[in-house]
C-alpha cells in the first residue's frame, strides 16, 4: 500500500511531462476525413476519461463552428447519426457505459475516434478501420492522465478543421509556466490542504471555468476520500445562495478566480463571500495564472491535483486506491 500512495504524487509530478508526450503523440496521429459533412461532436466518457471532454467544451466554444456534446452514461442521444463525430474516449478502452454507448453509435453511421490506451476499444478500431489515438498505458490511475484525454481530444478537432491550432502554443506555454512555478504550487497547495482536511470543501467558480471545479472535486473525492461540492456562478446565485442561512463551521469554501473573470461575477463574488462569511470562517480564494484560458485551466489543475494529494496525506489515506469502485465493478459483473 506504501508504494501506491507514494506514486500518486510522482503522477502528479509529471504532468508536465504528460502534457509535453501528449503534444507529440497528437502530432502524428492521423485523423482521416469523413464521408459525410459533419455539424455537430458527441463525446462518450466516464470519470478521468470523460472529464477531458468537459475541458475541451469549454476551450473551444469561441471558436467551433458546431455542437461539442458530452455524454456520460449507456445512451447516446437520438441526434447522432451520419453527420456526427463520435469520439469515445476511455483510458482503459473497457470501460462498461463508454462500450455501451459505442456499440449503440455502430447503428448511426456516424464518424467515429477512439482515444484510448488499450483494451475493446482500441481493438474495436483495428478491427473495424476507425481511426483512433493510442496513448501510453503504463500509468495505474485514469485520473492521473487527464492530459492525454483532452490534448488528444483537440487534435481530433483541429485535424477535421473545427478549431486552429493555438491551443498548441498555449499548452506550450501552460507546460512551462508548471514547471516554473512547481515548487510555490506545491507550497500552496500545502497551505490551503491544511486549512481544509478536516472540512467538508465545497467549490465555486465561473461558468466558463466548471471542468476545472468538476475536475477538483472528483480529486479530492478520489484521491483524498472525501464528499465535495461544486456549482458555478451567476447560476449558484439563483439557488443555492439561499441555502447559506445557518453556520457551518465544518465546510471550507474555495473559490477558483482569475483576474479577467467576467466583471459581473466577479462583483458576485464579493456579494457571495459577503454573505457566507457570516456562516463560515474558511473561505478560500485560489487564482490561475496564465494568458490565456487552457493555461490559467492547465494552473489550476495541477493545483488542485497537489491539494487533493496533500489531503490524501493528512487524512492517511492511499490516493491512488479506489477499492469501493472495483467491489462495485465486481458486484456489476455477477449481473
Amino acid at each position: 500500500m506504501s508504494n501506491l500512495k507514494n506514486m500518486m504524487d510522482s503522477l502528479i509530478a509529471r504532468f508536465d511531462e504528460q502534457l509535453l508526450e501528449s503534444l507529440q503523440i497528437g502530432e502524428a496521429a492521423n485523423i482521416n476525413a469523413h464521408s459525410e459533412p459533419i455539424n455537430k461532436v458527441y463525446v462518450a466518457g466516464l470519470g478521468g476519461s470523460g472529464i477531458g471532454a468537459n475541458f475541451v467544451a469549454e476551450f473551444i466554444k469561441d471558436q467551433c463552428p458546431i455542437p461539442y456534446t458530452v455524454g456520460k452514461g449507456y445512451g447516446i442521444p437520438k441526434f447522432v447519426d451520419k453527420n456526427t463525430l463520435a469520439i469515445c474516449s476511455s483510458y482503459s478502452g473497457n470501460t462498461e457505459e463508454t462500450l455501451s454507448a459505442y456499440e449503440q453509435m455502430l447503428e448511426t453511421g456516424a464518424k467515429i475516434v477512439i482515444i484510448s490506451s488499450g483494451g475493446k476499444l482500441i481493438e474495436e478500431a483495428k478491427t473495424r478501420g476507425f481511426d483512433y489515438i493510442q496513448v501510453p498505458g503504463n500509468w495505474p490511475s485514469p485520473r492521473a492522465c487527464l492530459g492525454y484525454s483532452v490534448i488528444q481530444q483537440l487534435f481530433v478537432m483541429e485535424k477535421l478543421g473545427f478549431i486552429d491550432d493555438s491551443y498548441k502554443a498555449q499548452l506550450k506555454s501552460a507546460i512551462d509556466l508548471i514547471k516554473f512555478d512547481r515548487e510555490d504550487i506545491q507550497k500552496s497547495a500545502k497551505q490551503v490542504a491544511d486549512r481544509i482536511y478536516d472540512k467538508i470543501p465545497i467549490i465555486y467558480t465561473t461558468d466558463r471555468m466548471e471542468s476545472v471545479a468538476v475536475r477538483l472535486r472528483q480529486q479530492i473525492n478520489e484521491n483524498s476520500k472525501m464528499l465535495c461540492w461544486h456549482h458555478v456562478i451567476p447560476e449558484m446565485n439563483h439557488n443555492e445562495l439561499v441555502g447559506w442561512t445557518e453556520k457551518h463551521p465544518n465546510m471550507a469554501v474555495i473559490y477558483l478566480r482569475n483576474q479577467d473573470d467576467y466583471a459581473r461575477n466577479q462583483v458576485r463574488i464579493k456579494i457571495n463571500q459577503d454573505i457566507i462569511s457570516k456562516y463560515t470562517d474558511t473561505i478560500i480564494d485560489i487564482y490561475s495564472k496564465g494568458n490565456s484560458l487552457i493555461e490559467r485551466a492547465m494552473y489550476l489543475v495541477h493545483f488542485g491535483d497537489w491539494v487533493s494529494w496533500y489531503l490524501s496525506e493528512l487524512k492517511e489515506v492511499d490516493a491512488i486506491e479506489v477499492n469501493v469502485i472495483d467491489y462495485l465493478k465486481s458486484e456489476l459483473a455477477k449481473v
